[in-house]
């Protein structure tokens, strides 16, 4: 390829597989006319080489001018060029991170192909840093505002308050107390046969009553609590992200975290100790029905023997849980529906993502506690 001149584009070969590009004069959309074909002849010339683009000639620049550059860019980069810019001024950088930005990746960067172990590996232990570190902020944040309203209790929305007890407390009352009564069916069911053999039976009064206000109650209320209100939390913050409300409260002056966030974390917080105090109840009466009918011990024999050898301190510690597992939820469930973008199908991704979260931590602080006080004998 030799030397020639154009109006907007000096084209010059240089030795070692290196060709210069020299942008001259205006980049407009009214000046374009022949310099697409210009683009198209040097592209036909040209494979894994080095090319140098020269804005020092440049005069005025849009838009247009540099969409047209990034589009052969593209195709320079699909032929193993390595491209290089220099002599730019601020106008056309912020053009050209602007327009580049979704559409072209810098040959210059050495990429790893996605069939690279060590790359899907290190960008997933990257990707849950950097989710890490921005939940850690969204905690952070609420932190302060929680504080804030503690100083000034005039901000916290009481009608908001109840309405989330109603909707994500009260009504999850028929599920639960029906999980929690065959749960409790099915522990003493399984139990007494065994019990049966060793002439055991009325331990099964222990068995079940320990078993379900100590450790199952809270888990599987907050387990179905999490299936409902964590997903209904990002569904609804992702609606208002979408639907730009959220941007319009920050407009108004109002805070998302004191009118969104905080209403549902102490409603979850309130609503779930009530709610598994219920389970407690009705996962007990579940088991009593079995030692019933399977062992015939009877109700008043399994009521005193809960009032002699069950003791108090299981039924706090299982309670105790449970504000932590409403806090756990709700904040999740609030963080995922921040973090929905603007189309539906992420209200769907981060719906699923929330409620996967939500159980998993529940279990894993369930199975932390159970450690712990184990270990501390309580």
């Amino acid at each position: 390829m030799g030397e020639f001149l154009s109006a907007n584009i000096t084209v010059k070969n240089y030795a070692n597989n290196h060709l210069n590009l020299n942008i001259v004069g205006s980049w407009t959309q009214s000046d374009l006319t022949d310099v697409n074909n210009k683009f198209i002849d040097i592209s036909k010339g040209i494979d894994n080489i080095s090319i140098t683009i020269d804005f020092k000639d440049s005069e005025e620049f849009d838009s247009a001018g540099m969409i047209l550059i990034i589009t052969y860019l593209s195709l320079f980069i699909k032929k193993n060029c390595v491209v290089t810019f220099i002599n730019m001024d601020e106008r056309q950088k912020a053009l050209l991170l602007f327009y580049r930005k979704n559409n072209v990746t810098n040959k210059t960067q050495t990429i790893p192909t996605d069939n690279n172990i060590f790359y899907n590996f290190g960008k997933y232990i990257y990707s849950y840093i950097i989710g890490f570190i921005s939940f850690l902020e969204f905690i952070g944040e609420n932190f302060y505002y929680s504080i804030q309203t503690i100083i000034h209790p005039s901000q916290i929305r009481f009608k908001a308050i109840i309405n989330q007890i109603d909707l994500s407390g009260i009504k999850a009352i028929p599920i639960v107390i029906l999980t929690s009564f065959l749960i409790g069916l099915v522990l003493a069911y399984q139990s007494a046969g065994q019990l049966q053999q060793f002439g055991a039976n009325i331990f099964i009064v222990e068995m079940v009553s320990i078993s379900m206000i100590r450790e199952l109650a809270p888990m599987i209320t907050a387990i179905v609590v999490a299936g409902r209100s964590a997903s209904s939390f990002t569904a609804e913050i992702g609606t208002m992200k979408i639907t730009d409300e959220i941007d319009a409260m920050k407009t108004m002056g109002f805070e998302p975290s004191i009118f969104l966030v905080m209403p549902r974390v102490i409603a979850l917080m309130i609503s779930l100790p009530l709610i598994v105090f219920l389970a407690d109840i009705l996962g007990i009466i579940g088991g009593m029905v079995v030692a019933n009918i399977q062992l015939d011990i009877t109700y008043t024999i399994f009521i005193e023997r809960i009032y002699t050898e069950v003791e108090v301190r299981h039924f706090i510690i299982g309670i105790a849980k449970a504000p932590i597992f409403g806090l756990i939820i709700a904040v999740i469930g609030c963080y995922r529906g921040f973090q929905v973008t603007g189309s539906t199908d992420s209200i769907g991704k981060f719906t699923t993502i929330s409620v996967v979260n939500a159980i998993f931590w529940v279990i894993a602080l369930n199975a932390i506690f159970s450690i712990i006080f184990t270990q501390l004998g309580i």
